[in-house]
């Protein structure tokens, strides 16, 4: 029996809300979503903040590189619906106990922000969330990083390109899965970025993928209906 392909959100509700904004996610949950896939970085006093970039100019009325501010000096801008950049805390506050699967992403391909594994994984831990989160990165070594720190939980490597070997790959690198860009045959586990048209998203679900990353889950759902 094949499992079911979960549709997450690709940094909440994208299609309707600012991405990565506490609106978009508390919409997302309220609305019975499967998952919800978002960024993390780190301030200048190292507290875990959600983001797609590196940099805050492109979703805020500010700029200047995440890692260049404070929290509270980071809390003077905000981003198009006037909401402050959520911190990770206040997103786990959110999801509490609806039953959603989380795929936290670490950003750490442009730039490797000292002892975010470590911070992230235990503010994870602080909050009794239904699912385990899934850890994603792109940056091979920080899930090398979070494996040494507790290697129970589930990371998946980001990647663009084709795999060679990859159910190979997955368990040389104790990995839970893959998460790509394209659909490849022969991985157990993988699920597909980012993916907004209603024909790719028919032949990813015809091949029972794990999961759907997209900016419009509910047009999605829909689809898988």
């Amino acid at each position: 029996m094949s499992l079911k392909t979960l549709i997450f959100g690709h940094r909440g509700f994208p299609a309707k809300f600012p991405e990565n904004s506490l609106a978009g996610f508390r919409y997302a949950l309220t609305h019975q979503i499967d998952g919800i896939e978002f960024d993390v970085h780190l301030t200048k006093d190292q507290v875990p903040v959600i983001m797609h970039d590196e940099t805050i100019d492109r979703t805020t009325n500010g700029s200047g590189e995440i890692c260049s501010y404070s929290l509270n000096q980071l809390r003077q801008f905000q981003l198009k619906n006037q909401e402050p950049i959520p911190t990770l805390a206040e997103f786990l506050q959110l999801v509490g106990q609806h039953e959603v699967q989380l795929n936290l992403e670490l950003k750490t391909d442009q730039i490797h922000y000292p002892n975010i594994e470590k911070i992230v994984l235990a503010q994870v831990k602080q909050f009794s969330l239904v699912k385990p989160v899934i850890f994603s990165s792109f940056n091979l070594a920080t899930l090398k990083n979070c494996q040494k720190l507790d290697p129970h939980q589930q990371y998946c490597w980001l990647t663009k390109q084709q795999v060679a070997e990859p159910e190979a790959f997955v368990e040389h690198e104790h990995l839970a899965g893959l998460h790509l860009h394209q659909f490849q045959p022969g991985i157990k586990c993988q699920r597909i970025w980012t993916i907004d048209d209603p024909k790719t998203a028919k032949t990813l679900l015809a091949h029972h993928v794990a999961g759907i990353i997209t900016n419009d889950f509910e047009k999605l759902r829909q689809l898988c209906k």
